[in-house]
């Protein structure tokens, strides 16, 4: 009998499919990198989620996030993403934390689990480098994505252990962090060695100047905004996915 999950049985078998299905990823960070990586993830067969966002949509999401549409604007990321992931797969079971990681919660979102694979798509510098830390620590496989914002070369992405990488701000930023640490390798990131563009323009920050017809109460959290475009942070979501299922397989 086929199912939904038939095409990919093809590839992976019966064994495999069970694999992923008994699976629990976490997902830091759901968006324009990890919306895709959550949904790749659920489409893939992976069982299990815990989704973690403290964000709302916004309508300047909407050109890069697979969440994002003008009829979710204002609403959690972490609500509308289990809603599609269900959709895709009713039997999955998600839990949501629509929370801001820190180093300081940690426990709050591991509370004595250690899952089979966490992934990081975090903004802030200081946050990727707690979450690698905790990880490294427990045990727990961890992929980190590095800069995707103001790129235009999708093809540039790979991936590398933090050790190998070059070119990118963000990653030297947390390899620096992490040699403070005492961690030098040992987890795998998504990055591009191609240099950041610079924008062609400044907007004002999104938490004093929203665009979104909601007016700015769901925004108040937000930076800079960084340029961005919708092939781009799509791809090292799916690219991080794509590790994750390889390694849960064992491939």
């Amino acid at each position: 009998m086929q199912h939904k999950f038939s095409r990919t049985e093809l590839l992976i078998g019966s064994e495999g499919l069970a694999r992923l299905n008994k699976s629990k990823v976490f997902i830091f960070g759901l968006g324009g990198v990890g919306s895709f990586t959550a949904e790749a993830l659920a489409r893939a067969g992976i069982g299990s989620f815990k989704l973690i966002d403290f964000d709302e949509i916004c309508l300047t999401n909407i050109n890069r996030q697979l969440h994002a549409l003008h009829s979710t604007i204002g609403k959690p990321k972490v609500e509308v993403m289990k809603a599609r992931l269900l959709d895709i797969n009713p039997q999955a079971q998600i839990e949501i934390y629509k929370s801001f990681y820190s180093e300081e919660n940690t426990d709050y979102f591991f509370a004595g689990e250690k899952p089979d694979y966490v992934v990081d798509a975090i903004d802030t510098v200081k946050s990727k480098v707690s979450l690698a830390k905790e990880c490294y620590r427990r045990g727990i496989p961890f992929i980190s994505c590095m800069g995707a914002g103001n790129r235009l070369n999708a093809l540039s992405f790979r991936v590398a252990d933090i050790s190998k990488t070059s070119g990118c701000p963000l990653a030297k930023a947390v390899r620096k962090l992490l040699k403070q640490e005492g961690i030098t390798q040992g987890f795998k990131v998504v990055y591009s060695p191609e240099p950041p563009l610079k924008p062609l323009k400044q907007y004002p920050d999104c938490a004093t100047n929203c665009v979104c017809p909601s007016g700015d109460a769901h925004c108040s959290k937000k930076r800079q905004i960084p340029g961005s475009i919708s092939f781009v942070p799509s791809v090292a979501g799916l690219l991080m996915a794509g590790e994750v299922v390889r390694d849960l397989l064992n491939l």
